[in-house]
């Protein structure tokens, strides 16, 4: 019960009834100590009355007056004079004096205060002004004993009242909490067990109905959230569907297409003239469609592999990823160049890595040859104390306006006619993997550069 909110607001409620009790007490005890005294200065002066009426009363009489006022002797100052009105034996001497006329506040408490942690009886001596202007000011001698006991048990009487006080409120509290707060929270953490349950049924969305304003709109943002997230599974499972589908019709597409591409070989070895200027164009847009189709195939597995590090010379490895790009183009409109130093060793998977500058640089020739002007390509390399850099510089075209704004999103950020945008988003992927960083430093008419950072730490990011 305790680790409930109810619970603790039970708790907290008693506390501080209590608390804001006890504040109260403490001017309450010095009130009811300055009523007390006042008191008997009244019932000593109404006992003074009778020698006034008499100037000689019996001793008796004097002795049972002064017990009913409870004091030892009364003292009352009329006409300028002071006049001991009656008396009796003070048993000890007088231990305080207190006056009453116009004593501030905090002297009052701190009379009371005092007065209660004093467990002896002694005899004080307390002044205040007479009632109806009876004189100037009237003195009783008194025992501090009896007042002491009336302040204990008025301030029992006071602390039992406070802690009824309390205990009533929190019950009330404690129901009204549970009643406007707990219930309903405790009935949004059931919509919430249902829907998770089964996310992907919208029976188990909420339907705000909470009375309290804040808790009304918990349940609209959670409503909102359900439906957002319930709409974005069942989107999730057509593409996963989709996904399926793609990939099993690229995988049989892609025979068929290297079934064809055969063909066209022996095509170009055909003496017709029509043929012969037709077969490279048939060449290249079977080509396209089949690196359409392993693009597709190679992203739609789940995630890519982690990165097996290793060292690796970086110098021969730009050389391997140009050798196989002069191989593959065969219109001497683009030059290779590297400035990579020799002795520069990498930690990377080097599968990887050659795919990454392979697609680069692939890119960057198909766009060169596009746009029939020729130029150069050129990876370059350095290391500092945190990453190992390597840029890759193209004389191109640049690339346009819609595949710089989703340059790493699939099948958006392709940057030529009839592209997927695959290949920078697998690059990225791959680079992140090692941990490091593929980013566009610069694109306009002048060429475009990409820049990869490989951090020389041992610790790895998350792939994806």
């Amino acid at each position: 019960m305790f680790n409930s909110l109810s619970g603790r607001f039970l708790i907290l409620t008693m506390i501080f009834v209590m608390l804001a009790e006890v504040l109260i007490f403490v001017p309450s005890v010095a009130r009811y100590r300055e009523d007390y005294l006042l008191s008997r200065l009244e019932r000593a002066q109404i006992a003074s009355l009778a020698l006034l009426a008499d100037d000689m009363i019996d001793p008796a009489l004097e002795a049972e007056l002064l017990e009913n006022a409870g004091v030892f002797n009364v003292v009352l100052r009329r006409d300028q004079t002071r006049q001991l009105m009656l008396s009796s034996p003070i048993p000890s001497p007088i231990a305080a004096t207190y006056d009453l006329r116009e004593a501030p506040a905090y002297v009052l408490i701190r009379d009371a205060l005092r007065r209660l942690i004093t467990p002896e009886d002694q005899i004080i001596r307390v002044i205040g002004n007479p009632t109806r202007d009876a004189g100037h000011l009237i003195e009783v001698t008194m025992r501090s004993g009896p007042l002491r006991m009336a302040m204990l048990d008025y301030g029992l009487r006071i602390l039992v009242l406070s802690a009824v006080i309390s205990v009533v409120t929190a019950v009330l509290l404690f129901l009204a909490v549970r009643r406007l707060l707990v219930l309903p929270i405790k009935g949004v953490v059931r919509h919430m067990k249902t829907y998770a349950n089964a996310p992907e049924d919208a029976r188990g969305i909420i339907t705000p109905n909470a009375g309290v304003r804040e808790l009304r709109q918990a349940e609209e943002a959670l409503q909102s959230m359900q439906t957002e997230l319930t709409g974005l599974l069942r989107q999730k499972e057509r593409l996963a569907q989709l996904g399926g589908a793609v990939a099993k019709i690229s995988h049989d597409l892609r025979n068929i297409l290297t079934t064809a591409q055969l063909f066209a070989d022996r095509m170009e070895m055909s003496e017709d003239p029509k043929v012969q200027r037709a077969a490279p164009k048939l060449m290249n847009s079977i080509g396209r469609a089949v690196s359409l189709c392993e693009s597709t195939l190679a992203f739609g597995k789940a995630e890519e592999p982690p990165p097996t590090l290793t060292r690796v010379s970086l110098a021969g490895l730009v050389g391997e990823v140009l050798d196989s790009e002069r191989l593959a183009e065969t219109s001497n409109m683009v030059r290779y160049r590297a400035q990579v130093p020799l002795d520069m060793q990498v930690r990377c998977d080097p599968e990887q890595l050659f795919r990454v500058l392979s697609n680069l640089t692939r890119n960057a020739r198909q766009a060169i040859i596009a746009s029939r002007a020729g130029g150069e390509v050129s990876i370059n390399a350095w290391e500092n104390d945190a990453a190992w850099v390597i840029e890759l510089v193209d004389t191109g075209p640049g690339l346009p306006a819609k595949a710089q704004e989703h340059l790493f999103t699939p099948f958006q950020g392709g940057a030529r006619a009839g592209g997927t945008g695959l290949g920078l988003a697998i690059s990225a992927e791959l680079i992140r993997g090692h941990g490091g960083e593929l980013e566009l430093l610069r694109t306009d008419e002048t060429g475009t550069v990409f820049v990869i950072s490989l951090p020389k730490s041992e610790v790895l990011a998350e792939i994806g």
